[in-house]
């Protein structure tokens, strides 16, 4: 009688796992990321060769101890970069190259800066800072620009239709963060 018992609850707990949207998991589990569109007032593309960094409340650089913030770059500061476009072959196009069929490495992020985040990240204790830096491709033409950090801000790719139902009135979810940059 006990091994009918336990065979009722094992096949039960596996029926439960078959069960679409209970066990799935995509691509994208554990991360969020921050997406920046950074452009000058009244223009739409993004100005590239930017330092972007996220920091603390005194000023200085989040350096990502043992992977706490992000599954990447450990021990390194938690800096954006550009996203990129590649060809079929899943490599980088090189920048002003045309092949055939290149598309955005992520799709979501399109044109602009991004960074990945552990879904824990806490942003709310963090900015975001934006320098155009002297000896860089803009040569420093462009004011320094911090801003907060929200966990509102952050694009939540493992979502259910019914969590983004959920969302539907307020703020829109996984929209990139506007920074617009003037001229010094």
């Amino acid at each position: 009688m006990r091994y009918l018992l336990l065979f009722f609850i094992f096949f039960t707990l596996s029926a439960t796992a078959q069960i679409p949207g209970s066990g799935m998991h995509c691509g994208y589990d554990f991360t969020s990321y921050f997406v920046l569109d950074v452009h000058e007032s009244g223009k739409s593309e993004n100005i590239k060769g930017l330092k972007i960094t996220i920091i603390d409340s005194l000023g200085n650089d989040v350096v990502n101890i043992n992977n706490a913030y992000s599954w990447k770059n450990a021990n390194k500061p938690l800096q954006f970069y550009l996203n990129y476009k590649i060809d079929d072959n899943n490599q980088k196009v090189a920048e002003g190259k045309a092949t055939g069929k290149e598309r955005w490495f992520f799709p979501f992020a399109k044109d602009n800066y991004l960074i990945s985040v552990a879904n824990t990240f806490p942003a709310e204790k963090f900015s975001v800072k934006v320098q155009d830096v002297d000896g860089q491709e803009n040569g420093g033409r462009y004011k320094t620009v911090i801003l907060p950090l929200y966990s509102y801000n952050m694009y939540i790719l493992c979502s259910s239709e019914t969590q983004q139902a959920a969302m539907k009135f307020g703020r829109k979810m996984n929209r990139p963060i506007d920074i617009v940059l003037e001229k010094e």
